[in-house]
């Protein structure tokens, strides 16, 4: 059959064909192989397979069961984290990691490691997970954990739905008071500003992001608002936010170019409070604003949009910060998302996850073509130089060498793929590079992903996910 599953970046929309998990089991299928497809929330194209098939896995997607003792929950990879938080919420629990939307599925969590706005305490969302029940097309369907097929675990944890599909998942979640947050926020004059507070707010709290006006130069150049913050002791007492309003159409044109953001950002920033300010916040309002407004992506025009994530180690993230902001302004471009947060020092989970120590910045620009490819072929240099790396859900146009740089652990992923799972982003990067490497790959932030001290042992992965 045919249907439409785009990627949230909407750069390549068109009708992709899709089958179900018992033909990937059962036969052979395409030349181009499978790739399970959760709710399109990645912005690239690791959830495409235009030379093959998607396996859709939200259909008939569920909770199993979950536990108010422990706190430990079993779903569907395609149940969405929405959906949890919901069921979880009454019973006085949130998940230990959420990213900035909850429409993601949890399987597609799994599979791209994906982090929040407390990876200094609790590290990405792999950190979460108990085990879960891998099917593949070349054996038995596997259950991986720390301690039962350990390998299989670290690979598939971050391995973007290559090593197999992603069928059940145990969780841990953490208890809290609320699920609302006490907010600490204040603005920030600069970038020197940020980095100066960055280490007492992230030692005093679970939560923090700040947003930056990418647009602001001069004395004013990183200026932005910070957005600290820990859950309520108290019980919920904000009125849930539910979606407002939907874009029912992609306009003609770009609505969140230069003149506007500028408006906005002057807006945004003159609004902030000046001085640190204490209130409650609903958790929606807090963790996923945007999921308020339903196909905002469709703001940015026809062309879609390209989101640009980095991370880059600390010793020089207020340089490289602001040379990737200044960059993007010498190229014309203005980010509306632009998100600058700090990742903790935890061990990563997975193979292939992205988070790692230092600092992450983020930022989105409409679609114009071959000038936007080169602008982020030029952030690309910048992050290179300062020992960093890209995201790749976040991806849609690195090159295969930027790949390697970022994740020179990535044959040992190659190894651990299922034959008959492949997806755009992999024949993109992965597939056109070298099978065999005679050097050793350069360390990103000397950090090698695939460096067994940091991952895939058994002691390790088991002391990482013992239940609270």
């Amino acid at each position: 059959m045919a249907d439409q599953f785009n990627s949230w970046g909407r750069i390549d929309r068109h009708r992709r064909q899709t089958t179900d998990l018992d033909e990937f089991v059962r036969y052979a299928g395409p030349e181009g192989g499978f790739l399970p497809f959760g709710n399109g929330r990645s912005y690239g194209d690791s959830c495409h397979n235009d030379e093959g098939r998607l396996i859709p896995m939200r259909p008939h997607a569920r909770i199993r069961s979950f536990d108010p003792e422990t706190g430990i929950l079993e779903a569907d990879a395609g149940v969405t984290l929405e959906a949890i938080l919901d069921h979880v919420i009454p019973h006085g629990y949130f998940l230990e990691v959420t990213p900035g939307t909850a429409q993601a599925t949890l399987g597609g969590a799994v599979a791209n490691d994906v982090h929040g706005k407390n990876h200094h305490r609790r590290g990405s969302f792999g950190h979460s997970v108990l085990s879960f029940d891998l099917i593949r097309s070349d054996r038995e369907p596997l259950v991986c954990s720390p301690t039962e097929n350990a390998d299989f675990f670290a690979a598939t944890i971050g391995g973007m739905g290559l090593t197999g599909a992603i069928r059940r998942i145990r969780l841990k979640l953490m208890r809290v008071g609320s699920p609302d947050v006490e907010q600490v926020a204040r603005r920030f004059d600069n970038i020197d500003s940020y980095f100066d507070a960055i280490d007492t707010i992230d030692r005093n709290h679970e939560y923090s992001v700040a947003w930056i006006d990418q647009l602001a130069t001069g004395r004013s150049t990183g200026r932005g608002v910070l957005m600290a913050g820990d859950h309520a002791t108290e019980g919920r007492r904000v009125k849930p936010l539910r979606r407002r309003f939907s874009i029912p159409f992609s306009p003609p044109v770009n609505l969140l170019n230069r003149l506007t953001l500028s408006a906005f950002n002057a807006l945004y920033y003159g609004c902030a409070p000046k001085r640190e300010t204490r209130g409650l916040v609903g958790w929606r309002s807090y963790f996923h604003p945007l999921d308020a407004i339903g196909h905002w992506n469709r703001l940015y025009g026809p062309k879609g949009l390209f989101q640009h994530q980095s991370v880059f180690p600390a010793e020089n993230a207020r340089q490289t910060a602001l040379r990737l902001m200044e960059c993007s302004r010498e190229h014309g471009h203005a980010s509306f998302l632009t998100v600058l947060k700090r990742f903790g020092g935890l061990p990563q989970p997975g193979l292939l996850s992205f988070a790692r120590p230092g600092f992450t910045l983020t930022l989105d620009f409409a679609n114009r073509g071959e000038e936007t490819l080169r602008m982020l072929d030029a952030l690309d240099e910048i992050v290179l130089e300062a020992g960093g790396a890209l995201n790749p859900y976040k991806d849609a146009r690195m090159s295969p060498a930027m790949f390697s740089a970022s994740f020179p652990g990535w044959r040992t992923l190659e190894a651990f793929r299922d034959p008959r799972l492949v997806s755009d982003f992999w024949r993109r990067t992965a597939l056109r590079l070298p099978a065999q490497s005679n050097d050793p790959s350069p360390r990103i932030g000397g950090n090698d992903n695939a460096n067994p001290s940091q991952i895939g042992t058994a002691d390790n992965l088991k002391q990482m996910h013992a239940p609270n």
